[in-house]
């Protein structure tokens, strides 16, 4: 299947095609209404199925290895985490209506974390910092090493580099270029260099859920791995700020050169974003813009603090 090929079936992946799917191979839930989900994400379309239920389509090819990863792996890593994670209750096939494999979960209640302001909540920040610190205790024996299936998350960011760079170049006048190239190259310069963690690959606010403002679950493992964790640091600027980063980070306990590793993580994909925009003034630009922002800021602390030593 082209490129071409795979949007036009990502645009048609809707209730219809849903209901068809449930109805031929789990006619058992057939009877059960299906909604769209509030927010459905990129990678995967989803659809709520009755008042339990969760279907989970991925909306190109390149998202479909994740199916039988997840379906794999999360049972196992539920077993040794304190929040919520998504719970695989059926597979789907491949039909003449649609290619690849799908998912049913069993539905998790909450609301994205993105749409509450809790950025500068300590309490926050620690109990995410001790969620990823549970993921990394997990044994990685046969887990899934960084590759295509995950976008390298954990893997070396070099793999970006050229990526990078070109955004950087595209950005001259919008960025400040030789901070952004600085804080790039220093994260290129070290690589983890303990045992290989479970990393989720897309810890973001949009990807964990709270009630009331506590946070009850993580979702989207469609990036998981294991390898170096810094790609799962990035929320500490696309989020956090302040007193909560602070905490966020000292819980955590890494070591400086994961930290910058992690800057050059959130680095990259906050100049991809941007440099799409054909308005660098519009919200979702500025929203961008003030990331990097908090990214520049502190690597230049921590460099006149290094350099005060």
């Amino acid at each position: 299947m082209d490129a071409e090929d795979s949007v036009g079936l990502a645009n048609n992946i809707n209730i219809s095609l849903a209901h068809e799917l449930i109805s031929k191979q789990f006619p058992h839930w057939a009877h059960l209404p299906i909604v769209p989900t509030k927010y459905s994400g990129w990678d995967n379309k989803t659809f709520r199925l009755g008042e339990e239920l969760l279907i989970r389509m991925p909306s190109a090819e390149r998202y479909a290895s994740q199916v039988n990863k997840e379906q794999h792996w999360l049972p196992i890593l539920a077993l040794k985490l304190s929040l919520q994670i998504p719970e695989p209750i059926a597979s789907g096939s491949p039909s003449v209506s649609y290619p690849w494999d799908w998912s049913i979960y069993k539905w998790i209640k909450g609301d994205n974390l993105s749409l509450i302001n809790t950025e500068n909540n300590t309490t926050t920040a620690t109990d995410l910092a001790q969620f990823l610190l549970e993921l990394h205790k997990i044994p990685t024996i046969g887990g899934p090493v960084a590759r295509k299936h995950n976008f390298y998350r954990g893997g070396s960011l070099r793999v970006y580099d050229s990526e990078t760079r070109q955004a950087i170049d595209k950005l001259n006048n919008t960025i400040d270029v030789n901070t952004s190239t600085q804080i790039w190259e220093r994260a290129l310069e070290s690589q983890w260099q303990n045992k290989s963690v479970w990393i989720h690959g897309d810890f973001t606010a949009d990807n964990i859920l709270q009630i009331d403002g506590k946070v009850v679950a993580v979702i989207d493992f469609g990036g998981i791995g294991v390898g170096d964790p810094a790609c799962d640091l990035v929320i500490a600027w696309n989020y956090f700020s302040g007193e909560s980063r602070k905490k966020f980070k000292s819980i955590l306990g890494l070591d400086q050169d994961t930290w910058h590793r992690a800057m050059g993580w959130a680095l990259w994909k906050a100049l991809i974003v941007l440099a799409d925009f054909d308005d660098s003034e519009c919200s979702g630009a500025l929203k961008i813009q003030s990331v990097i922002d908090k990214i520049m800021d502190e690597y230049i602390l921590d460099n006149e603090n290094e350099n005060s030593l």
